[in-house]
């Protein structure tokens, strides 16, 4: 029986139906340091959590809201004249909330799909059925290494994003102006998944905004460079004539994952 309630933490009760553990920290905690599935644990122990709280905080406001919108359906606006808004900010909140929650559980269900593919028994799956997995139609921006890739020239600190004031496309450059071998739409899926953020003071026209990497783009890019091997050692298995990492033209090989602090498990 699951012990966490769908509508109180609904994080914390996926975790509990995917895996069959109460705490979702257990699934980093039995697994050594920097090993791939203790990372991944993270994630999803660190996704379920921000999922619980922002499912918390929506709960919250949309309750405020509830009693403040009561009077109207009872017929009672006597006391409503010269309110700026019946609901005020509450609204606008609760379309933040809403959109917040969606896009952490989002978060998380992609973390927990990571995980169940890393469990040992995943191997032989990935090896027999890889036709079986679900591909978006931008999955080719992030094949091939070109994640990898995008994650460790952002983490260098000098790559921004520009888009065309006339024409509309988009383009990365470096510190120097140049144009960088990572491709704008590996970086724009990035920015979808919530690996990477845009510096917004800046104009997106001129200078370009400073792309930066989000705590779960850190995460994504320790992750990338600790599974790696593994994921490319299991698909080779299964195309040995043209196993991953075999090309001249593959990114530069990944350097080890280091040592990061455990965050708080505050739920």
């Amino acid at each position: 029986m699951n012990p966490h309630d769908m509508e109180k933490r609904p994080g914390a009760h996926l975790v509990a139906e995917e895996f069959g553990v109460e705490d979702p920290w257990a699934l980093s905690d039995d697994h050594p340091p920097r090993a791939p599935l203790h990372l991944i644990g993270r994630m999803v122990a660190e996704a379920a959590r921000d999922v619980d709280e922002l499912h918390g905080e929506l709960t919250r406001a949309a309750q405020s809201a509830i009693k403040v919108l009561e009077p109207v359906g009872q017929g009672d606006s006597a006391s409503m004249r010269g309110w700026h808004g019946i609901l005020r900010t509450t609204g606008p909140q609760i379309e933040l909330l809403a959109a917040r929650r969606s896009a952490a559980y989002e978060q998380l269900t992609r973390a927990v799909s990571t995980y169940h593919r890393l469990l040992p028994e995943s191997d032989e799956r990935l090896s027999l059925a890889p036709e079986q997995a679900p591909v978006r139609d931008d999955e080719w921006a992030i094949a091939d290494g070109r994640q990898l890739a995008a994650l460790e020239a952002v983490e260098t600190g000098v790559l921004r994003f520009h888009q065309s004031a006339v024409y509309g496309h988009t383009w990365l450059s470096d510190g120097d102006g140049n144009r960088p071998k990572v491709l704008a739409e590996t970086a724009e899926r990035l920015l979808a998944d919530g690996l990477l953020e845009k510096d917004t003071s800046t104009s997106l026209y001129r200078p370009g905004q400073l792309l930066s990497l989000t705590p779960q783009g850190k995460q994504a890019l320790q992750v990338s460079r600790a599974t790696t091997p593994r994921v490319s050692a299991a698909l080779s298995r299964s195309y040995p004539a043209s196993a991953p990492g075999s090309s001249g033209s593959d990114p530069t090989p990944a350097s080890p994952a280091g040592t990061t602090a455990k965050p708080s498990r505050s739920l």
